[in-house]
């Protein structure tokens, strides 16, 4: 009986009850997550492979590994948010969305140490704005955006911030975080594959972008699936 009842509640939260006309609808939703799981894992066995980490420490390469999980998480952000993903809709596709930020920021984190350990001069020069290489500008741009959603996140109720206030603070942040680690991304040339992380890119703007609309123009015709 609670078999039944635990796939009853998933089959009305994501509208695939198993009936011959929820078919396309199942079949759709197996192909959405794994062209997202496609595009994502790809992403990370390209870099293990990487030749720039061959002759590279440990710590470089978690610290590099922690950025590349890093944006790899980042994909799955706005579908959380705004209930795009299958089977991950709704209040409990909200709470993953939080727990997938607070693990964003850890690895936002990891890989900044890492950096730091390795090559502390190039870091400081990039939180100052004085680095030689562009690329570290957008990286850092990226961190305190993340890092001023992160606070805002744990002090909003504190600050009794309005509803429209925070939605308008933290898409704007958002599309700074996503705009600054894709410009990052793509202008280092170093762990993550050329095509993999352009493939990766554009998913994740598309993905966003989606979110947004789907956000400000939410569908009145029904719940979302």
């Amino acid at each position: 009986r609670e078999r039944h009842e635990s796939r009853g509640a998933f089959c009305a939260e994501t509208g695939l009850n198993g009936r011959p006309g929820h078919v396309g609808q199942m079949i759709r939703a197996f192909m959405f997550w794994a062209a997202v799981l496609l595009i994502t894992f790809t992403a990370l066995v390209a870099a293990a492979f990487s030749p720039f980490l061959a002759w590279r420490g440990p710590i470089y390469i978690a610290a590099s590994f922690a950025g590349v999980v890093g944006m790899a998480l980042m994909l799955f952000q706005p579908m959380l948010a705004a209930g795009d993903l299958p089977g991950l809709s709704g209040y409990r596709g909200r709470r993953i969305h939080r727990w997938t930020g607070g693990i964003l920021v850890f690895s936002v984190l990891a890989h900044v140490a890492g950096l730091w350990i390795t090559s502390p001069r190039d870091v400081i020069d990039a939180l100052l704005f004085v680095s030689p290489t562009p690329f570290s500008d957008w990286g850092v741009i990226a961190m305190w955006a993340l890092f001023a959603t992160a606070v805002l996140t744990v002090m909003r109720r504190r600050l009794r911030l309005r509803w429209r206030f925070w939605r308008i603070a933290h898409v704007v942040l958002a599309a700074v975080i996503i705009g600054g680690t894709i410009v990052h991304v793509l202008l280092v040339d170093g762990t993550m594959e050329t095509f993999s992380k352009i493939a990766l890119s554009a998913t994740l703007v598309l993905v966003f972008l989606k979110a947004l609309i789907g956000l400000s123009f939410p569908a009145k015709s029904g719940p979302r699936s």
